[in-house]
């Protein structure tokens, strides 16, 4: 991996030598040192596993490529378009492969702040319109399957409104530049108390957060970081156990009753290597939700190419 990664710097950055690394006092700053027209290609390969007891039950796997391209900067800021392509996935089901291929072709534009550090999407009304056009074209497409709309329209709210997309659906772009804008210290944990997005529409939970500089690599002009983030279990569980009980009620089910419940829990950890010019070399990123012998690992890797 090592040799990887030193033939990867010394195709991509050979000419950029930056001084985000102190090693004086071991410390390093996260900042992005990007060019108008600087653009970086990545693979991203996700992959989601499904466990219960000691079997696993399903593994869907899905590959895409992004080509990041910095459009803009000013003394504050940068806009960075974000273009996917080049779709594949493992799954046999054709909702779902068409699902996972709808953002082909997609462009996401973002802003983030002078230290790369990410603030908004600035297409979303774009992105809200093409998604809706290719939903609503499936709709058409699997009509007979029997509550398929409830499925698709589901699909629709996450891109409803500029807060749906940046809290549920562009995963990846938060992973990229979650360690941007800081300055750490080796070996140092940096922990806060956040509020993260609710997807079932409720208040935000509340989550730790810990972020630690785990490794400087000065000769390579790089570093790696590590973050952890557990959401609050009982706000998790509450807020499943309400969603649920509306998704049953409408279908004449029956959940059995909240003390019988089983705990949720959601962690998630984040290792990132980043280049002293603030692009990413190589993320990975696993969350885990458990309930009682069930379980769901979605890891996301993110790859320089």
């Amino acid at each position: 991996m090592k040799d990887i990664i030193s033939v990867a710097i010394a195709l991509v950055f050979t000419t950029r030598m930056f001084c985000q690394i102190n090693v004086a006092d071991s410390t390093v700053q996260v900042i992005g040192y990007w060019d108008m027209d600087e653009k970086q290609s990545y693979i991203i390969t996700e992959e989601n596993i499904k466990i219960e007891g000691n079997d696993t039950i399903s593994r869907d796997l899905s590959k895409y490529e992004v080509e990041i391209t910095v459009v803009d900067s000013t003394e504050n800021s940068y806009t960075i378009e974000w273009y996917y392509k080049n779709y594949t996935t493992n799954a046999q089901d054709p909702v779902s492969q068409k699902i996972l291929s709808l953002a082909q072709d997609m462009k996401v534009i973002i802003q983030t702040d002078e230290f790369g550090s990410f603030q908004m999407v600035t297409n979303w009304e774009e992105i809200r319109n093409y998604m809706a056009d290719a939903i609503n074209e499936l709709k058409t497409e699997f009509e007979s399957l029997p509550n398929i709309d409830k499925a698709f329209d589901q699909v629709i709210s996450t891109f409803s409104s500029k807060e749906a997309i940046e809290a549920s659906t562009i995963n990846e772009i938060h992973q990229y530049y979650a360690f941007h804008g800081v300055k750490y210290t080796l070996g140092e944990e940096l922990a806060a108390q956040v509020k993260v997005p609710n997807l079932y529409g409720n208040e935000p939970f509340d989550c730790d957060l810990t972020y630690r500089l785990d490794e400087i690599n000065p000769e390579e002009n790089n570093s790696v970081f590590r973050m952890w983030q557990i959401i609050n279990s009982s706000q998790l569980t509450d807020a499943t156990y309400e969603y649920l009980t509306q998704m049953v009620s409408s279908m004449n089910g029956q959940l059995p009753k909240r003390e019988d419940f089983p705990l949720l829990t959601n962690e998630t950890r984040t290792a990132t290597r980043i280049h002293g010019s603030g692009w990413i070399i190589y993320s990975i990123e696993t969350k885990e939700v458990m309930a009682e012998d069930s379980k769901q690992i979605i890891e996301r890797i993110i790859e320089i190419i």
